[in-house]
Order: C-alpha cells, then sequence, then structure tokens
C-alpha cells in the first residue's frame, strides 16, 4: 500500500490503459479522480468508450477498498477539466498524483489527413494533457507536500510513424511539457515524467482499422494477422505489450521508489525504439 491515503487524478479512464491505471493506483492505496469524454470522436477509427464504461471502472476502483470520483469531461474543455478535478480535491481534501493518459489513435497518409482529424488529435493528445496537468498544478501546489505527474506519451514520441504525422506531433509535444514542467516544478518537489508505451493490448490498437492499415489487401484481416506485423516493430518477440506492463511504470513514477526521478521519458517499448 505505498500510495496509502493518497489521492491520483486519471485521465481517459473508462477502459483501456486509464482504466487499468486508476486501479492500479487504487490497489496501492490511491483514492481516484477519473474522467472520460465517454463519446464518439471523429478522428477516432474505433469505438470510444461509453458511459457505463466509465460506471464500471468506479465498479472496479471501489472493489480495490478505495473511493472515486467520475466525472464525464472532454479534456479539451479546460474549465470542464479544472471543474471536475475541483470536484474530486473538495470530496477528498487533497491530490497527489497526476496521470495524463487520455487519448486517441489513428492512421491517416498525409492526403487522407484532413483538418478536423488533425485538429481532433492535437486538441485531445495535446492540448487535453496540458489543461490536465495546468488545472492540476494549484492543487499539487496547495498540499505542499509535492507530487507526481506523469504524462503518457508513445514510441511515437521518440519515434516518426507512417501514417501518423497528427499523432507523432502530439506525442512529441507531450514531451515539450513534461521537460518543461520537470525543470519548471522541480524546486517545488513536483516531479514530471512521461511513459512511452509501444503497441498496448487496447481497443486502441485492435481494432478493424488497424488490420486494415497493416494488411491493406486482405479481405477480412483479423489479429492473428497482422501480429507478425506488429512482432516485427519490436527487439523482443512480442506483439504487444499488456496494460499491465505500463501500469506498472506509472506505478513507479507515482510512488516513493522514484523520489529523485524527474524529467525522464520511460519507454516501455520492448525495444522499439533501438530497431
Amino acid at each position: 500500500m505505498q500510495l496509502a491515503g493518497q489521492v491520483a487524478f486519471v485521465t481517459g479512464v473508462a477502459r483501456g490503459q486509464g482504466r487499468n491505471h486508476a486501479i492500479r493506483l487504487a490497489r496501492e492505496g490511491a483514492d481516484i479522480i477519473g474522467i472520460d469524454l465517454c463519446a464518439p470522436v471523429a478522428g477516432a477509427p474505433y469505438d470510444m468508450a461509453v458511459p457505463d464504461d466509465l460506471a464500471e471502472t468506479e465498479r472496479l476502483v471501489r472493489a480495490q477498498g478505495r473511493d472515486m470520483v467520475a466525472v464525464e469531461v472532454d479534456v479539451r474543455d479546460s474549465a470542464a477539466v479544472s471543474k471536475a478535478l475541483g470536484r474530486g480535491v473538495e470530496r477528498f481534501g487533497r491530490l497527489d498524483i497526476v496521470v495524463a493518459n487520455a487519448g486517441i489513435a489513428g492512421s491517416y497518409a498525409v492526403d487522407d489527413l484532413t483538418d478536423d482529424i488533425w485538429r481532433d488529435m492535437i486538441d485531445i493528445n495535446l492540448t487535453g494533457v496540458w489543461n490536465s496537468v495546468k488545472a492540476s498544478v494549484p492543487h499539487l501546489r496547495a498540499g505542499g507536500r509535492g507530487g507526481s505527474i506523469i504524462v503518457i506519451s508513445s514510441i511515437a514520441g521518440l519515434k516518426g510513424l507512417p501514417n501518423n504525422a497528427h499523432y507523432a506531433a502530439a506525442k512529441h509535444g507531450v514531451l515539450g511539457i513534461m521537460r518543461s514542467l520537470a525543470n519548471e516544478l522541480g524546486p517545488e518537489a513536483i516531479r514530471v515524467n512521461a511513459v512511452l508505451p509501444t503497441n498496448v493490448d487496447t481497443r486502441m490498437l485492435f481494432n478493424d482499422a488497424i488490420y486494415r492499415l497493416f494488411l491493406p489487401d486482405a479481405e477480412n484481416p483479423t489479429r492473428e494477422d497482422v501480429e507478425p506485423a506488429l512482432r516485427g516493430m519490436h527487439a523482443l518477440d512480442v506483439p504487444n505489450v499488456d496494460p499491465d506492463d505500463v501500469s506498472n511504470a506509472v506505478l513507479f513514477l507515482a510512488g516513493p521508489q522514484s523520489r529523485y526521478v524527474t524529467g525522464v521519458a520511460l519507454p516501455i517499448d520492448a525495444g522499439a525504439l533501438v530497431r
């Protein structure tokens, strides 16, 4: 229970990596303030979380013996993010950990990447991270205990992926936020780090749009069909990592074992960045 008595703010919490991070932090003793859009986004070619998913995350957090404030919020709306976070801090009385996880994915060649798709990606995956972090800083400062901010980037934060100019731009930008704030907030004992996952076993990766991207000539490509190509991205012989692998890194950066770690971009990438 290395996070006993602490409070964590997790965005994109309704399913996937966000849900997994919330459950893991709760298991270690943290109460959770969680937000998620729970609505479709045009530039994301897969189904998004729905309100029932957010309710299920809340149930699973409480099954760990912790409490949760769960709110449907769009991270593009800075005022709404601040209001939801304030509601959670009022409930729990403090804030210690921030996991800016909310994001979308979608692969488009340059000729197909419309202005609207570009804007959705940058507004959610980059500005949404900024909105979440900015809203958190006053509450971390108010506690006078420092804190840990963890932003979720990607291997695309350090590597250009074909058909993903918008995604790579956003994830590179997230590292800029992290590095700047690590310097700015360090004197107040607020640490800021990034986690850079490769392929993760969530709906964001395993969906029909991704299968068709890797195998455009196949009639009905499946997960099994694309796994050889996914393995080829990594030095280790695996197609993907599990959400728990990413949550392990989040927990490390949130907890006392990383008390002197800040400004770090930590890959959980099966060797993708050495290829």
